[in-house]
């Protein structure tokens, strides 16, 4: 029943006028940035952030979050219509939306995107609303040395769950300690790897560098190439799937449900993770597999209500641990920070206003959405005839603006450029950038818990081994990483 209170509570508090309009300009705009190929969540979060420097932490908190879960509507959009995906997690409704567009199922392929993106975001919601308390209760009474195991945990399973190489991931995850060490150490004062430069002893913002790998990068990468592409409807009939779709679709809907969920909840999982597993399983489960990649209607469903449940499943984790399951939940970690706002187990008992706040924005979030993707649907396909060459520098122009008027610091924008054409770069070697940031958001988090627990310690690091649930969650990431060991491919690891 606390659970039920706390979410009461939650609803008094987004339903005023101004957090509700948050929550929908958030809705509309994660729609937009699904709809827009080459604007992901990411580059989006990143743009907008400073923007909600000049809100409540609830009022912010509620449009980065709106617009997380409205991009995962919005992708499917540019998947189904140009067979190109709007977001990552939309990658995999490319191969049966796009053909039940050009059988002329564009309505019904939409109309399933949408609904099985309700099902599932509501549902995961609804799991949510129980289960993150249960979490942070439990999480309450770790200390330090608990802390900074579960965080080592979660780095592993970052490493674990990319499909890249894992020495290339490692790699990025060292860079990120490495540049999140440069400033002030907060324990002796001392200064780290400034080279003796004022503009560096405040550290590196956290800021430049999200807005440079994931704004500028973006941009970098998508100019590059052309994309051709052509609209398969300019007018969408059809919209209401038939009974046919409802019995095709109903099962495969709950089972990305729960998948997805469960995938959120895992370090280095996520909607993308989620929306693959989810058309591998609808396909093994189908008793014509061979349709899948004509036109299944399974393969729309499933994958889409996977993405959506797994955005409710990785913001568990941020809440009620603190611990960042893939780089758009590490980003809203580092909005908590900015916010002034402490993450971590006690998070929801010290703000139960902004944590109930943000579960029911996402029950009306969910509400917005469904009525912005269904009836609206002819105007996010008007959207689709913007050329890339017109929207790279609006990209542009919004990074600057949002960097710049974060400190008004000239410092920053050479910080961001230099990210976004390193980004570029790792890219094109293949590097993933999700391990970086979030290593980049969990190292001060992370030095803080080792030097805490090494300071109480009378036996040094023998303390980790003496507390159980310490010992278990580091042998776990030991146990992983030799897993990752034993399946890297002969030949190495590039």
């Amino acid at each position: 029943m606390e659970a039920v209170g706390g979410l009461l509570t939650g609803f008094g508090i987004i339903l005023t006028l101004d957090n509700l309009f948050v929550c929908f300009l958030g809705s509309m705009i994660g729609t937009l940035v699904g709809v827009l190929p080459g604007v992901g969540p990411l580059a989006a979060l990143a743009l907008l952030l400073p923007i909600t420097f000049t809100m409540t932490p609830v009022g912010g908190m509620v449009m980065l979050a709106s617009i997380f879960y409205g991009a995962m509507y919005g992708g499917s959009t540019t998947s189904i219509l140009l067979n190109i995906p709007g977001e990552a997690a939309s990658v995999v409704t490319c191969l049966d939306g796009h053909q039940m567009a050009k059988q002329g199922r564009a309505g019904a392929a939409l109309a399933i995107a949408a609904i099985g993106s309700f099902v599932a975001g509501t549902l995961g919601v609804i799991v949510m609303t129980f289960f993150a308390p249960t979490i942070a209760t439990v999480a309450i009474r770790f200390g330090p040395p608990e802390n900074f195991a579960l965080m080592v945990l979660g780095i592993v399973c970052t490493l674990f769950m990319i499909t890249g190489s894992p020495v290339k991931g490692a790699l990025m995850v060292a860079l990120g300690f490495l540049a999140a060490a440069v400033g002030i150490d907060v324990v002796n004062g001392r200064e780290r790897f400034t080279f003796g430069s004022v503009d560096l002893s405040a550290g590196i913002e956290l800021l430049a560098v999200v807005i440079g790998l994931f704004g500028v990068t973006e941009v970098l990468n998508n100019v590059e190439r052309v994309v051709k592409s052509t609209l398969v409807a300019e007018r969408i009939r059809g919209l209401w799937p038939t009974s046919a779709d409802w019995r095709a679709s109903w099962r495969p809907m709950l089972r990305g449900s729960a998948l997805g969920f469960l995938l959120g909840l895992v370090p280095g999982g996520g909607p993308v993770t989620a929306s693959f597993m989810s058309y591998a399983l609808e396909k093994r489960l189908s008793a014509h597999p061979d349709g899948f990649g004509k036109g299944a209607i399974e393969g729309v469903a499933g994958p889409e209500s996977a993405n959506n449940a797994a955005v409710a499943g990785s913001i568990i984790p941020v809440l009620s641990l603190g611990i960042p399951s893939n780089a758009v939940t590490a980003l809203l970690l580092g909005a908590l920070v900015i916010h002034g706002v402490q993450p971590g187990p006690l998070f929801i008992a010290q703000r139960p206003d902004l944590f109930w706040g943000i579960v029911a924005s996402m029950y009306v979030g969910n509400v917005l959405l469904l009525l912005l993707n269904l009836p609206l649907v002819g105007l996010w396909v008007q959207f689709l005839r913007i050329p890339y060459r017109v929207l790279f520098p609006i990209v542009l122009l919004l990074s600057i603006v949002g960097v710049y008027s974060a400190n008004k610091n000239v410092f920053d924008l050479w910080v961001m450029l230099g990210f976004g054409v390193a980004g570029y770069v790792l890219l094109k070697l293949k590097y993933d950038l999700a391990p970086f940031v979030i290593a980049f958001v969990l190292a001060p988090l992370l030095e803080q818990s080792l030097r805490q627990s090494l300071a109480m310690s009378p036996d040094g690091a023998m303390i980790f081994v003496q507390r159980p649930g310490t010992a278990l969650m580091l042998v776990s990431s030991a146990i992983l990483v030799a897993l990752m060991v034993r399946r890297r491919p002969k030949g190495g690891s590039r």
